[in-house]
């Protein structure tokens, strides 16, 4: 990297830390950077400083927004009576991918891991205990990873809402154990969410 002007080699090194770019992408990222016209450069630094600046966490669902209500929470289209519980923002993604859900979410930030020391104060447990207390909440689906650390957070919700009239329900047919939702084809979801299961 020597060979390059200093500007240059610390893009490089800038671009390195983002997931899934190597050095030789980075490089190769950076020459584009630099080639392309002054307005494109301008255009993806401004989007960047926009997307830092704007995106923030829906205040009801947690989902990324650039609103107080996400565009799922805030449509009035969508069911608020049934929330599907998934750990990340990619996990809602893949679900709304298949359209074959019309309620609402509720993003944990993550799975019960006490190996990790992730426990129930770590993630949106409380909050989600608050919203199923509700009276227009008649069912959570739990759509949590088919990992241990899914499985013992999805054990976890339902021991906690016994006390609640919910209905509960968990995403079945299709996902197979150790499956990351976001990597599950359209049609596998779409099966999955039409035969969810009850507790």
């Amino acid at each position: 990297m020597n060979h390059y002007p200093d500007p240059i080699v610390k893009l490089i090194h800038s671009l390195s830390k983002l997931p899934g770019i190597g050095k030789k992408t980075a490089e190769r990222l950076a020459l584009h950077i630099l080639h392309a016209p002054d307005q494109d450069a301008a255009v993806l630094a401004a989007d960047i400083l926009d997307l830092k600046t704007s995106v923030r966490l829906c205040e009801t669902c947690f989902a990324l927004s650039d609103k107080e209500q996400c565009r799922i929470c805030s449509d009035p289209a969508r069911d608020p009576s049934i929330i599907c519980v998934v750990e990340n923002p990619t996990d809602m993604a893949a679900i709304e991918k298949s359209n074959s859900f019309s309620g609402t979410y509720h993003i944990l930030g993550g799975a019960l891991s006490p190996i990790d020391g992730v426990g129930p104060g770590d993630i949106r447990l409380m909050e989600l205990f608050k919203r199923a207390a509700l009276d227009q909440t008649k069912e959570i689906i739990i759509a949590t990873k088919t990992n241990v650390e899914g499985e013992a957070t999805a054990s976890y919700i339902v021991d906690k809402l016994k006390e609640i009239p919910v209905t509960i329900t968990r995403i079945a047919s299709g996902i197979p154990m150790g499956g990351d939702l976001q990597y599950i084809d359209t049609l596998t979801m779409q099966k999955a969410m039409e035969k969810r299961y009850g507790f």
